[in-house]
């Protein structure tokens, strides 16, 4: 009996010793999250979560993919190459309406971040969003977040996305290169992107979603912006590791907003600073109201989601959709209470 008692002691000091050892809890230590323009500051606690280790420090054993796009990132999720999405949260409601069940389990930004401009050169003349008409414009990829701000904005305009020519150009070096070479009239794009094109004077701003103020009146309301969503069956079947995500992700928010610009500078990958680091110090400081504090989501978030896409997309309009179903706070919660300082 004193033997079995002091194996169990042992046992579970080795388990406090080595996090690692509770990896039998986590159904699935080993996952890939799928993201569409990982560089952008969008999903900037993604990548703070990966690159100060808070997905190791929960036994998790992550590979992030990076695609062109939102909707790209979720074709993975769809297609079976990848578990989880980082994206844009209005994907889980248009989801639905698909008769797909996904679910967003945490939160990295409380406002979409999204800039829509034009180019000063070959729209000089610009007064309204109706003058798009006819014009090219430029997105991460066609059917992301950012085209469906341009969508949304075109139809407060009492325009069709038909009347503009929708074009990808990524979320990198090519969306600055196609906005300064003239390939593309407007932009709807994310920072560093925006902030770089500002600053080189070759972009004139039109609206401006990195202001949460902003952002509430172009959408109606608190529009969630990017987070983590997978389908409803794997965090039904993996709720250890939705749970783990989650504790990661808090911490990731909690650590950027106690951050300063150079702490950002040190910790992000020297590529996403697309050479010149003032520009993203400056994108940082923009963006950084809008990305969230803690993860949760706004009780009221699926019903601007929805009224934005319902307003692109006549047969979203006539769904009925149960938009309890395409959020849940109850992990970020519980991660919150773990870390209730990061």
């Amino acid at each position: 009996m004193t033997l079995s008692r002091r194996h169990l002691l042992a046992a579970s000091g080795a388990a406090l010793a080595w996090p690692g050892l509770a990896l039998a809890q986590l159904e699935k230590p080993k996952l890939t999250i799928a993201v569409g323009g990982k560089n952008l500051l969008y999903y900037l606690p993604l990548t703070i979560a990966e690159q100060k280790g808070y997905f190791k420090a929960e036994g998790l054993d992550v590979t992030i993919v990076d695609f062109a796009g939102g909707a790209r990132a979720l074709q993975a999720v769809v297609g079976g190459s990848a578990d989880v999405v980082s994206g844009a949260f209005e994907h889980t409601v248009n989801m639905q309406h698909k008769g797909q069940r996904m679910r967003a389990f945490a939160l990295q930004g409380r406002a979409p971040q999204i800039v829509l401009g034009v180019s000063p050169k070959t729209m000089a003349n610009y007064k309204t969003p109706a003058d798009l008409k006819g014009k090219k414009i430029g997105v991460t990829a066609p059917g992301s977040s950012t085209n469906v701000m341009v969508n949304f904005i075109l139809a407060k305009a009492g325009l069709k996305p038909s009347d503009v020519s929708i074009i990808g150009v990524g979320a990198a070096q090519g969306a600055v290169a196609a906005m300064r070479s003239g390939q593309i009239d407007a932009i709807s794009n994310l920072d560093p992107v925006i902030t770089l094109l500002q600053r080189s004077g070759d972009l004139k701003i039109v609206s401006d979603t990195r202001v949460v103020a902003e952002a509430d009146k172009v959408f109606g309301g608190p529009m969630p912006a990017g987070c983590f969503y997978a389908p409803q069956a794997f965090i039904d079947k993996h709720p250890g590791t939705t749970q783990a995500l989650t504790n990661a992700l808090v911490r990731a928010n909690k650590w950027i907003q106690a951050a300063g610009p150079s702490d950002i500078i040190t910790a992000v990958p020297e590529s996403f600073l697309l050479g010149d680091r003032a520009v993203y110090i400056d994108a940082f400081l923009a963006a950084k109201g809008a990305l969230s504090p803690d993860g949760m989501f706004p009780e009221k978030g699926a019903e601007t989601a929805f009224r934005a896409l319902a307003s692109v997309d006549a047969e979203i309009a006539k769904a009925k959709l149960d938009l309890m179903a395409v959020y849940t706070n109850d992990f970020v919660k519980k991660a919150n209470a773990k870390y209730p300082k990061g």
